[in-house]
């Protein structure tokens, strides 16, 4: 496995990553990593791995977009000092456009998403030791539908600024994709965009799936 002895592991992003955690510190005991996939992650790898000690903080702050998580990098990423960082945002940059399309500031268009998630990335990628940059994702099986479409754009950018930084890539939508061959959206996702528990383990195995997690151990 790619993680090694000792090292922290923080997570930062929106709903889909906070999910209840603790404020403001999210870490510890007592459900402060939330109910998430972030939650899941510890606990394999508590569960698993218990010999290598990863130390899991979860940043997430529902509501938040990338130009959020611009506003707080420096306190929630840079001066926690993660050897480690995931990092998944784009969920609201995007559903803002479509269920409040008269409220244009809450709007961060592609360009914007691109130009801020691309300086993060790359002001960050020479100080930890691991970056795993995951896609945005809507849980929707119509492609052709409008939000699943711009989702698709802004998972495009994300992962080429991941290769381009070279940076792990977790694609979220394909994952959900072969779940959702069999399963209607719904059953993941009441929203299409907040998981059901079902929905976070599937994010779970494609983030350990990354990062070597051996599943027969």
């Amino acid at each position: 496995m790619k993680l090694e002895q000792g090292q922290k592991l923080l997570f930062i992003g929106d709903s889909i990553t906070d999910c209840d955690r603790v404020q403001p510190e999210g870490e510890g005991l007592f459900g402060a990593l939330g109910n998430g996939y972030v939650s899941f992650v510890d606990a394999l790898l508590q569960a698993v791995y218990p010999e290598i000690g990863i130390r899991v903080v979860n940043k997430g702050i529902s509501g938040n977009n990338v130009r959020n998580l611009k506003q707080r990098w420096q306190t929630d990423v840079l001066d926690q000092k993660p050897d480690w960082l995931t990092v998944m945002i784009g969920t609201n940059d995007v559903w803002r456009q479509f269920d409040t399309p008269f409220i244009k500031d809450r709007h961060v268009y592609i360009n914007e998403y691109e130009e801020t998630l691309e300086k993060l990335i790359k002001e960050t990628k020479p100080l930890v030791k691991g970056l795993i940059v995951m896609t945005p994702f809507y849980l929707e099986s119509n492609q052709e539908d409008d939000m699943r479409q711009t989702m698709d754009q802004y998972g495009k950018v994300a992962q080429q600024i991941a290769q381009k930084y070279d940076c792990l890539f977790v694609d979220t939508q394909i994952a959900f994709n072969a779940v959702l061959k069999e399963l209607y959206s719904s059953t993941l996702a009441w929203d299409r965009v907040h998981p059901t528990a079902a929905g976070h383990m599937v994010l779970t195995r494609a983030l350990l799936n990354t990062i070597d997690f051996d599943w027969n151990k």
